[in-house]
């Protein structure tokens, strides 16, 4: 794995920035001058001036979306600031571009202030289709997308959303291949913070019915002081909420002892948490899906020692990698090509039935198509669009 560590940063030694702009339009004369810039250019300008609307035909915002941090989450590294956070950002624009074709780019903002962050998205806004947070810790996450709701176009935060869709994809084949009905699992998320709180919500709606909402059987979210339960009284305000549709039975206790009889565990927190001994006191056959980047919270042979049936991490050097690049792509491409004002909760299921389908015959090895596959994200931007359609 250090391999990689080194191989990255001289790649980006080499390259000094992943990514850069490309022209559609060639400029070899000076008639194309003229049409580019001026004096043509004043009549698209016109045209848009007496009809906002018209520049999402006419200009780059059909096709364009800001990738937007503060660096104060970034991977499982935490609070590193904005510069540091620039290769991330640099990583998901690439990856817009080349697994849905949109034109995206990094935006790293020096300031960790909620009204700040939120005023310099709306003053940038009008030449993107759309907003994708990253990397912004919880609580301030909560927050920043709400308040964006407000912009008439697509406002997704990916560490919340993708990984919440792309971990109900593996959920949805995991239990295929064990020959279990979603509803009747129990599960540990441990990581209380945006991507298990945003788990944990969709959680409440995975019923075989697209059109009814039925919960799995208990949630249990485990934060760095234990099971988030009734009688705790250090709650804040968004895990507090959490007890409306979690910890039905008020389990207490710490990770482990929340896992005792568990079915699946979900890790969204940090490495090196747990034992082969741990996933012993689980259920049979249970699923462990640990995601903490660079280091999962167990190793998939010591998962796997401990009788785990099926194993994924986030990581691209393991079988299952359940990773957002399998999903944000095609969500965005969705939402674009249908001109979607945002990302609805229907939306994001339909994306994480669509993601599972795309894995046929699915098995303990590969509950979720390779994240390389060029078939996935138009196959989720086709039910996104769908759905956005019907909405």
């Amino acid at each position: 794995m250090s391999d990689f560590f080194e191989r990255s940063l001289i790649i980006h030694e080499q390259l000094r920035g992943k990514m850069g702009i490309q022209s559609r339009m060639p400029i070899l004369t000076r008639d194309d001058l003229s049409v580019a810039y001026t004096p043509g250019v004043a009549r698209p300008c016109e045209v848009i001036a007496a009809d906002p609307m018209r520049a999402r035909d006419l200009t780059i915002k059909r096709n364009t979306v800001a990738v937007v941090s503060d660096g104060s989450a970034v991977l499982g590294l935490g609070n590193i600031g904005p510069y540091a956070a620039i290769p991330v950002m640099e990583g998901k624009a690439i990856l817009f571009k080349e697994f849905a074709g949109i034109d995206a780019w990094p935006i790293c903002l020096d300031t960790q202030n909620v009204d700040d962050i939120v005023e310099t998205v709306k003053r940038i806004a009008p030449v993107f289709g759309g907003i994708n947070l990253e990397d912004i810790s919880a609580p301030r996450c909560f927050e920043v997308e709400q308040r964006l709701q407000c912009l008439d176009i697509p406002v997704f935060h990916d560490d919340q959303h993708g990984t919440a869709i792309v971990l109900l994809a593996a959920l949805i084949n995991s239990a295929k291949v064990l020959g279990r009905s979603l509803i009747d699992l129990k599960i540990v998320i441990n990581g209380a913070g945006a991507a298990g709180t945003a788990i944990a919500k969709l959680l409440r709606c995975v019923g075989h019915d697209p059109n009814v909402c039925v919960p799995v059987k208990d949630v249990i979210v485990c934060d760095s002081r234990g099971a988030i339960h009734r009688d705790r009284d250090d709650l804040a305000g968004y895990k507090q909420e959490l007890l409306a549709y979690t910890n039905r039975q008020s389990v207490a206790g710490g990770l482990k002892e929340a896992l005792v009889g568990a079915d699946v565990f979900i890790g969204v927190s940090k490495g090196n948490l747990l034992t082969a001994a741990d996933i012993r006191t689980m259920n049979d056959n249970a699923i462990v899906l640990a995601m903490a980047n660079p280091i999962p919270e167990i190793m998939p042979e010591e998962a796997h020692a401990g009788g785990a049936a099926i194993v994924g991490t986030g990581r691209s050097d393991f079988p299952n990698q359940v990773n957002n690049v399998l999903v944000f792509p095609g969500i965005f491409r969705g939402a674009l090509d249908s001109a979607a004002h945002s990302i609805t909760e229907e939306m994001k299921v339909a994306a994480a039935r669509a993601l599972a389908a795309c894995v046929e015959q699915p098995t303990a090895d590969k509950i979720l198509p390779d994240p390389l596959d060029r078939t996935v994200s138009p196959r989720i931007a086709d039910a996104v669009a769908k759905v956005a359609a019907n909405d």
